[in-house]
């Protein structure tokens, strides 16, 4: 898997867990939904997110590797 998919997975997995979690334990869970999308939100402006780095450093590949431009 590259690592953009894999960023947007992990985001909606953590999406529908917080949501899961805030439904059947307390509605704080709803923080954690909020912080991927601020998340989410300032890595469309600087193009880095931490689970980028993570990724990363895992020996995930981008998606332009391996390409000429």
């Amino acid at each position: 898997m590259i690592l953009e998919r894999s960023v947007r997975l992990m985001a909606s997995v953590m999406v529908l867990l917080s949501i899961a979690l805030a439904h059947f334990v307390s509605l704080y869970w709803l923080w954690l939904t909020a912080f991927v999308g601020l998340n989410l939100l300032q890595s469309v402006f600087t193009n880095w997110c931490p689970a980028m780095s993570i990724f990363r450093a895992m020996g995930m590949k981008d998606a332009n590797c391996g390409t000429t431009q």
